[in-house]
């Protein structure tokens, strides 16, 4: 080939490969430099008040059967200090029984020297978190993450259920048991249909404003259902020692009574004028609900009151009796344990005792006793009352503290729903 090329070909060529040649040896004695900006920094990681780049990090999660002690075996504590004698450091302010699996934790070590331990993090939840620090001292300190809390009102109309809902509007889906929680007993969130509305104005709490945590508060509350307007604000009386939910009248949304004292049972027995008593061997009156449920269970009373008596008897074992108002009180029997004392105030659903089998008892059950003017009744055959009525005095000073909340509910209802 080279043959059929001319002379001025082939010069050109041997021209063009020396170039290349000077080029590539030019690069090697001359090496572009890179400016300060190509090379890319190691980010920077801060959490829990540390910066990660500073030590050698490892995050792990709690298991079952790992102690505070197990847990640090493994490395080397400053002052010749053993893990017996860190414990007894820090017991004090760190719950170290308190450690559970599942649990996230941090250990800081040394870089250098990566045996050496220079912290430890236990991470309790999203927001708190303990910190031991070895560095200079010991130093246990129990934190928070910086939170921020944020007002917002969610206003839909329902189109499938409404957890669905309240997906499509950007809300936490646990929005749906709080606010089933707040009309449980005015409507059926089981029977809720396309075109009923709702408006809730709440506060949300972040972490570092970015990280979102849960509901904070919920302010008001608005329910369109069937056709029929439900308001609800959280209010607390003056002799109450929690909140409670009335409407825009200062009616109470729950009932005066709870339909059980205890969240979980089965009714083994009900209020009868003849029933044949098991231990006694005899048909006599059974003026009585009897629910029977695990050893220990929590039992509540079932309206707000006045601890009226308490203690034991042959038949009832321990007891508690409350008196609720001039027209009802209630009784608990063959308790395992009595949590209150004569003459303290109860709220509704306050845990008063645990279910035992004292007394004529064949097993754990709680027998619950229902007085309606002095009489004993049956209280599934009743017609009990909402909540208490709030006194005149105390009306006033509510419809006056929610008039700003009714009147935002209402200025979003109009531009939401024209309504």
């Amino acid at each position: 080939m080279f043959k059929k090329l001319k002379i001025k070909e082939l010069k050109y060529l041997t021209f063009v490969f020396a170039l290349l040649i000077i080029g590539c040896n030019s690069d090697k004695k001359n090496p572009v430099k890179r400016s300060v900006e190509d090379i890319k920094a190691e980010p920077i990681v801060k959490n829990y008040d540390f910066v990660y780049n500073d030590f050698k990090v490892i995050e792990d999660t709690i298991h079952s059967g790992d102690t505070f002690g197990t847990l640090l075996q493994d490395y080397f504590l400053p002052d010749s200090m053993n893990v017996h004698q860190l414990t007894e450091k820090v017991k004090d302010s760190f719950n170290l029984r308190g450690i559970k699996a599942g649990k996230p934790f941090i250990v800081f070590l040394d870089k250098k020297n990566p045996k050496n331990l220079k912290a430890f993090v236990y991470v309790k939840d999203k927001i708190n978190y303990t910190v031991i620090d070895l560095r200079d001292s010991v130093v246990v300190q129990n934190k928070q993450k910086p939170t921020s809390i944020r007002k917002r009102t969610i206003a839909a109309e329902i189109e499938g259920s409404l957890s669905e809902t309240l997906d499509k509007a950007g809300a936490s889906a646990s929005l749906a048991p709080k606010l089933a929680g707040v009309y449980a007993y005015s409507i059926d969130f089981f029977k809720i249909q396309k075109g009923d509305k709702f408006a809730v104005t709440l506060y949300e709490k972040f972490i570092e404003d970015s990280i979102y945590v849960g509901i904070e508060k919920v302010e008001s509350t608005y329910f369109q259902h069937k056709g029929k307007d439900y308001f609800a604000f959280p209010y607390k009386k003056e002799k109450d020692k929690g909140e409670s939910y009335y409407d825009e009248n200062g009616k109470a949304l729950k009932s005066m009574f709870l339909k059980a004292p205890l969240d979980f049972f089965r009714i083994s027995s009900r209020f009868s004028a003849r029933r044949f008593h098991p231990v006694q061997g005899r048909w006599k009156a059974h003026n009585g609900t009897d629910y029977a449920a695990p050893h220990g269970t929590p039992i509540k009373t079932t309206a707000a009151g006045v601890v009226e008596r308490t203690g034991y008897t042959a038949g009832n074992g321990n007891y508690v009796k409350v008196r609720h108002n001039s027209t009802y009180s209630t009784q608990y029997l063959h308790m395992s344990k009595i949590l209150v004392k004569k003459g303290q105030y109860v709220s509704q659903g306050q845990t008063i005792g645990k279910v035992g089998s004292t007394g004529l008892a064949t097993g754990p059950h709680v027998c619950y006793r229902f007085w309606k003017n002095g009489v004993q009744v049956d209280p599934f055959r009743q017609n009990l009352p909402n909540a208490e009525p709030m006194e005149e005095g105390e009306r006033k000073k509510y419809l006056e503290y929610i008039k700003p909340y009714k009147k935002e509910l209402d200025s979003i209802l109009k531009v939401k729903f024209n309504q």
